[in-house]
């Protein structure tokens, strides 16, 4: 990491000093209200069913549930902090130009971007870790683990979504990204219901996403049940998926910059 990359977050810092109360209490009260509709009370409705131990592992739904929010949450709001807000940089505010006025190259503000998605990302996964320790089921030393486990799966949606975002002119696709993309991730990557429950056909589909691999390490750090093998491939994945995003914001940052 470079020093224009630290210049580049205490930038962002200073507007978050602005904000910071709204982003804390969006990370508690949002989650918190997810919990309560569907942890719970779909949940009662879930826990009835006379295969339900046997179909989630032997947990509640609610702790199958709440565990996948840590990852859920952090995805979307990861993924839009890596469309709209960077969008501003290259078009509505200049930002970025303004600062390769200065010795802060193109490599500084992909660095930059990149710690300032992480810091997002960890208020986020901070915010949910701290509504479930307020329940019994989901109380667990292992929610400590799921923070950097959130943060690392916010970064492979930010870093791709960042890139993509540096070769659009306008915002006119992030409706359909968010839609046609997120979302049905969103809907398979394991949150609501185990993997096995999906047609055969999609369950691929879902492993190889990186929300399945963020949702297995978050849900398996709290709940336990994940094998040092397993966490080590849901890193890898994830890892593989942060690193390919930043290197093609290398690319599509450089790119626009010049022009």
């Amino acid at each position: 990491m470079t020093v224009g990359a630290i210049r580049v977050v205490e930038r962002d810092l200073v507007f978050f000093r602005r904000s910071w109360l709204a982003v804390v209490l969006s990370s508690v009260v949002q989650p918190l209200m997810f919990l309560l509709g569907v942890g719970i009370g779909v949940g009662s409705l879930v826990d009835r069913g006379p295969e339900s131990a046997d179909i989630l592992g032997g947990v509640s739904y609610f702790a199958f549930y709440a565990t996948a929010i840590i990852a859920t949450a952090t995805m979307f709001v990861a993924a839009q902090e890596a469309l709209w807000p960077t969008m501003d940089g290259f078009m509505w505010s200049n930002a970025y130009r303004a600062m390769l006025s200065t010795p802060v190259v193109s490599r500084d503000v992909v660095f930059g971007q990149l710690l300032k998605f992480a810091m997002r990302s960890a208020i986020t996964a901070t915010g949910v870790a701290v509504v479930l320790v307020l329940f019994d089921d989901t109380r667990s030393w292992g929610l400590i683990v799921s923070i950097p486990a959130a943060t690392l799966l916010g970064l492979s949606f930010a870093m791709p979504f960042a890139a993509w975002t540096a070769t659009r002119d306008s915002a006119s696709s992030f409706p359909a990204l968010l839609r046609f993309v997120l979302i049905p991730k969103y809907l398979i990557g394991g949150a609501f219901y185990p993997l096995s429950q999906l047609p055969d056909a999609l369950q691929p589909v879902a492993w190889v996403t990186p929300l399945w691999h963020g949702v297995e390490l978050c849900r398996g750090a709290v709940l336990g049940g994940l094998g040092a093998l397993d966490a080590l491939l849901h890193i890898g994945v994830l890892a593989a998926y942060v690193t390919a995003g930043t290197v093609a914001c290398m690319v599509t940052f450089e790119r626009r910059l010049r022009q």
